[in-house]
């Protein structure tokens, strides 16, 4: 499990950045946390530094778009998913997760098929 920090340290509506095997953004929304990997897979730039609409994140290089709870990009630039991860609250502490999946991992009850 990967340290975030207190939930208080992330303001609603923002994102930081997390050090696992590859660089991860943890976003918290409306009141929900979410946890994906950092880098768009269109092009080398920090989704963590990318605009936050509902549950979802703007690349800030080239407009590419990514649900915060599937990783699925909404489409052009990007035509790859990045991976999402765990994020696990206790005591008032954030901790990820993260993945060991290549692909991402999806919610609870939905399946890669309802994605593609």
């Amino acid at each position: 499990m990967i340290y975030v920090g207190a939930v208080s340290d992330i303001p609603d509506g923002e994102a930081v950045k997390v050090q696992g095997s590859v660089p991860i953004a943890v976003f918290h929304v409306e009141g929900r946390l979410y946890a994906i990997d950092d880098t768009c897979t269109h092009q080398d730039a920090s989704l963590a530094d990318g605009w936050v609409e509902g549950c979802a994140v703007e690349c800030p290089l080239h407009a590419a778009c990514f649900d915060l709870r599937t990783g699925l990009p909404s489409g052009p630039p990007a035509k790859k998913a990045v991976r999402t991860h765990a994020v696990v609250v206790s005591d008032g502490e954030i901790w990820v997760e993260e993945s060991v999946a290549v692909e991402p991992r999806f919610p609870v009850g939905a399946g890669a098929s309802e994605h593609a």
